[in-house]
């Protein structure tokens, strides 16, 4: 088995380019109700991956922000606090399942560091409770 198998292509995963703002960002995650998201570059390489924690230590240190001003604040101004590691493509199953066992997801590059897709923790998970004969409850 390879990674291919749980791979969700990177035109299935929302993430956020490294030109957005504050508000932009926060409207996306708000969306789809994340609390960490994927960040990519304007030449599809994947730079790192931003939490709603970084978010907040960041705000902390800018006492007089509001929803307009958040317009302007380039969000590589927030210093991550930890970066998802990606695994490329050819990686081995043994790899993944390292990083998945630590991250919520996993992005997947290719070998040129182009952000492909993510492998989440949950589909993982999935694809053990139904080898086992067991379907996941959903809630």
């Amino acid at each position: 088995m390879n990674i291919l198998f749980f791979l969700t292509p990177k035109e299935d995963v929302t993430y956020i380019h490294d030109s957005y703002t504050l508000g932009q960002t926060l409207e996306k995650m708000e969306e789809h109700k994340f609390s960490c998201i994927p960040i990519i570059n304007d030449r599809g390489k994947y730079v790192g991956t931003l939490t709603e924690g970084d978010m907040l230590w960041g705000l902390r240190n800018r006492s007089s922000l509001n929803m307009k001003a958040a317009e302007e604040v380039p969000i590589t101004s927030f210093k991550r606090r930890a970066d998802y590691a990606p695994v490329r493509v050819d990686s081995d199953m043994e790899d993944l399942m390292e990083k998945a066992m630590r991250q919520n997801f996993v992005p997947v590059v290719d070998d040129q560091k182009n952000f492909i897709g993510i492998v989440t923790r949950r589909d993982i998970m999935q694809y053990i409770c139904s080898s086992c004969g067991k379907e996941p409850k959903e809630k």
